[in-house]
């Protein structure tokens, strides 16, 4: 029997930011939104499958207006055992991975500008989608 293959070509019309940050999760977020004036809620983990039976989880938090959406994700899963799996393998050295989509998108000059004014972040880098291998694990 004559198999087929379905392709999908997705558009990815947003952008990712890379963070280093030692702090938790929910205090990261609670940071960003007292800079960016958004209001970031804790949500279900996402899972991602890596090989065939690998299934990690990543928590994430998200904000969404009409017309603006911001997530962010920890780039390291929450099992000890999945620690070499990275939801960006491509930047194992970034804890979170911001993600910003919409009309009135922020910036990424203007968006790093805000996050460097922020203390407890060492380092903030924009992530350009075409060295990216891994940017299906972002389509929501």
């Amino acid at each position: 029997m004559k198999k087929s293959k379905l392709a999908i070509d997705y558009e990815y019309d947003f952008e990712l930011t890379g963070l280093t940050c030692p702090m938790k999760g929910y205090k990261l977020a609670w940071e960003l939104n007292r800079a960016l004036r958004i209001k970031l809620a804790k949500q279900k983990d996402v899972v991602v499958q890596f090989r065939k039976d690998q299934l990690f989880s990543f928590a994430h938090y998200d904000f969404t207006s009409t017309v603006n959406r911001v997530k962010l994700f920890r780039n390291k899963p929450n099992e000890a055992e999945g620690q070499r799996h990275f939801l960006a393998p491509e930047f194992p050295h970034f804890d979170y991975i911001l993600l910003t989509r919409g009309e009135e998108s922020l910036q990424s000059n203007r968006l790093q500008e805000v996050l460097r004014d922020i203390p407890s972040i060492q380092l903030t880098a924009f992530i350009p989608l075409a060295a990216l291998k891994s940017k299906e694990y972002f389509i929501f």
